[in-house]
């Protein structure tokens, strides 16, 4: 089983963003990088620049990188960015069909999480097209998850590790928060790295906020449910970027494929790096997506 690296969700200081990838390359025991903007347009080009000498130096570690669609392509300058990403000549990442006309015959491309593929129909048809990689949406449970991998072409990746991206509004809720329009946002989104929490009136943890996209609160981890998942063929795992200690949890999903640790070590170990400080897999055991597996006995205090 091998290891992809998803999109960064947030907004990131362009320096940080740098050095976060040249530092995944150098250190990141990962087969696939998936690079570029899913969430928010007006984010790229604060970092857009340095993609050569990331690009360069992922694939000079003997990493494939890919480029991601927008989650939600809305504006004429948005469908021009995607024109522009596919004349990159890497393999694109669809997050929104939309893209799919601007694919050429024959160009590279994959199938994100945020693409609704639920059934074997929609894998066949998807693979037909060329599909070389499918994500599935991280809402499957397991039972669902082995018959679609059972079905498909092509390799079938599944989401390992992170905050899960639950949906995206055309409403910046973190421009909203702060009284201020869409359009004059000043992005104040980059002072949540992992999301801004949403907790009930009560304090229950519930929701967290990243500009236009929801996500959970919990940190979903796939890693008590690797067994399954591997005895249903799925090819991957996918680990979503994370502000700090995001190579230590490459290489503790690394050791858990190898057989070097267990899941309950793996989850012990990342807990205090966990977005939300609990985790969550409740979708892939097939009951409330907000449960966890192995009970609740691992929990971030204070």
């Amino acid at each position: 089983m091998q290891l992809t690296v998803g999109p960064n969700q947030f907004f990131w200081d362009a320096a940080l963003w740098r050095d976060f990838y040249l530092r995944l390359a150098d250190e990141a025991p990962v087969d696939t990088v998936v690079l570029g903007e899913l969430v928010c347009s007006k984010r790229l080009p604060f970092y857009q620049t340095h993609f050569p000498d990331v690009i360069e130096r992922l694939q000079a570690a003997g990493k494939s990188v890919v480029m991601t669609s927008l989650a939600l392509i809305t504006l004429k300058r948005e469908r021009k960015l995607t024109e522009e990403l596919v004349d990159m000549g890497l393999e694109v990442e669809v997050n929104d069909l939309s893209v799919l006309p601007h694919l050429p015959a024959g160009a590279a491309f994959s199938i994100g999480p945020l693409v609704n593929v639920y059934n074997e129909g929609t894998l066949g048809w998807l693979a037909a097209r060329g599909a070389r990689r499918i994500c599935l949406p991280p809402e499957l449970p397991l039972a669902s998850i082995a018959i679609l991998a059972g079905a498909a072409a092509v390799p079938v990746e599944v989401w390992g590790w992170g905050r899960l991206p639950l949906a995206v509004s055309s409403r910046c809720y973190h421009a909203r928060l702060h009284d201020r329009a869409k359009d004059n946002c000043q992005f104040i989104c980059s002072a949540d790295p992992d999301g801004r929490a949403v907790d009930t009136l009560d304090g229950q943890k519930f929701l967290a906020v990243n500009g236009v996209q929801t996500l959970s609160a919990s940190c979903a981890n796939a890693a008590h449910q690797l067994p399954g998942l591997r005895e249903a063929g799925v090819a991957s795992l996918r680990l979503s970027p994370q502000a700090d200690g995001f190579i230590e949890i490459c290489k503790l999903f690394s050791d858990l494929i190898d057989g070097g640790i267990d899941a309950e070590t793996l989850s012990a170990n990342a807990l205090p790096q966990a977005p939300g400080g609990q985790y969550a897999d409740g979708f892939l055991a097939g009951i409330a997506g907000v449960d966890w597996s192995a009970g609740k006995g691992l929990a971030v205090v204070g």
